[in-house]
């Protein structure tokens, strides 16, 4: 029988939507701009000699307690005053409390992105919030069906409360499976509208991919989404290779007051489908047609180990191309929320390098970046530092991989030990 975690398949009418959908193209969804390749290149036993490589292991995790925001309740009780505040969560997790509303971005309750509980990606931090106490939610709002975004421990807790889900087309088949009802979900195909509570969300295009289960059938669709209230406006990128797309979006739906940007679990194995940091920060800036305006949050790192990189590279790397292109971001810790339109609000410590492994020569020194000149920069990447140079090992290290399951966006490896740096990649899957 299929396990409840997979979801479920679209059929009847919502599928006679996916077979009409312009997206939709010799029985699978179809990414902008062509065929994305969404299986690691490389070998099984070249992608685990990445994963597996001693001199690395320890930088893809932090080497003491991620620092957690502790007043987030506090924080939250007090409205924004600007009319826009976002709160990172952790990973691609985010309340964006926009023009009297609160949106709550692919929101990851869980402990591990897996379909299993004993295996796959552990939690590197704790929820900074329980979803108990964070209070009402307008609208959640889901990328794709992937188990770093779409978590079913949290889809149920949310399912019996009065949110109203925005998902991708095809998305809602898995949500209807877990209790929610029909009439609180807004499925969208790319470049459709809905609005909610007097704000609209649109889900526009990403480049990427989706499945839970082995079948893969690419019968839901994927998005990053526009979101407009009647002051402000904000925008989620989801998962996605960079394209070209990003620009049109802002066009059609920009200036965007805020951003949130995938810039973590990328790799050389799996270019097309998550974007490196100068990526990330280059579809902001076409976001923006060009201008540096607005603040970009970083997003899709920190709280899970999904790729072979260093653990603070995504947060160095976001830094560097920022001050190259003088655009504001902000660096929050889990749980710390900030108005991208009050500048004063807006963190802009490097506070990974606190519980990071230093890479070979320190940490770079400041440079300014936007309009805070303490914001430092780094010169070159962490990963090449930590392959050249000598590192300790962490604690407890995988003896061996016994096997890889595909589990949609991540991975599962049972391995004899622990391996807090997680575990190699399946080839059937990339993050």
């Amino acid at each position: 029988m299929r396990s409840e975690t997979f979801g479920a398949d679209p059929a009847g009418e919502r599928l006679e939507r996916i077979l009409n959908s312009p997206n939709f193209a010799d029985g699978v969804f179809r990414n902008p701009e062509g065929t994305a390749r969404t299986r690691p290149s490389g070998s099984m036993l070249e992608l685990s000699k990445v994963y597996l490589r001693k001199e690395a292991r320890a930088r893809r995790a932090p080497a003491t307690p991620i620092p957690v925001h502790q007043d987030t309740l506090a924080d939250l009780a007090v409205p924004p005053a600007s009319g826009l505040r976002l709160t990172w969560m952790g990973h691609s997790s985010v309340l964006a409390e926009i023009d009297g509303r609160r949106v709550l971005f692919d929101p990851v309750w869980g402990e591990r992105c897996s379909p299993f509980s004993f295996a796959g990606p552990k939690r590197l931090h704790p929820v900074p919030v329980s979803l108990a106490a964070l209070g009402p939610v307008d609208v959640v709002v889901i990328s794709h069906d992937h188990y770093d975004h779409l978590d079913l421990p949290t889809i149920k807790g949310l399912a019996s409360t009065n949110t109203v889900f925005a998902v991708p087309l095809g998305v809602g088949a898995h949500l209807e499976h877990w209790g929610v009802p029909a009439s609180r979900l807004r499925e969208l195909d790319w470049n459709e509208t809905a609005e909610v509570a007097g704000i609209s969300f649109t889900a526009t295009p990403a480049r990427h991919f989706c499945g839970r289960g082995l079948r893969n059938q690419q019968h839901t669709l994927w998005a990053s989404w526009a979101v407009a209230g009647p002051e402000h406006r904000i925008y989620h990128s989801g998962d996605t290779g960079y394209f070209s797309g990003f620009r049109d979006i802002g066009a059609a739906h920009g200036p965007f007051d805020a951003t949130m940007i995938q810039i973590g679990a990328y790799s050389e194995h799996w270019p097309d489908i998550h974007m490196t940091p100068a990526e990330g920060v280059r579809a902001h800036i076409d976001l923006q047609q060009d201008s540096p305006t607005g603040v970009m949050l970083p997003i899709h790192w920190g709280t899970f180990n999904l790729a072979p990189h260093p653990w603070a590279e995504p947060g160095e790397g976001t830094v560097t191309a920022a001050a190259e292109s003088g655009v504001r971001i902000a660096l929050p810790r889990p749980g710390e929320s900030y108005e991208p339109t009050a500048g004063d609000t807006i963190p802009g410590t490097p506070w990974w390098r606190a519980v990071a492994i230093p890479p070979t020569g320190g940490w770079p020194e400041g440079v300014p970046a936007g309009d805070k000149a303490s914001v430092p920069a780094t010169a070159g990447t962490a990963e090449k530092a930590a392959v050249a140079g000598s590192v300790a090992e962490s604690g407890t290290t995988a003896k061996a991989t016994a096997t890889t399951t595909a589990t949609g966006d991540t991975s599962a490896a049972a391995t004899a030990g622990t391996d807090s740096a997680g575990p190699a990649p399946s080839a059937q899957s990339a993050p």
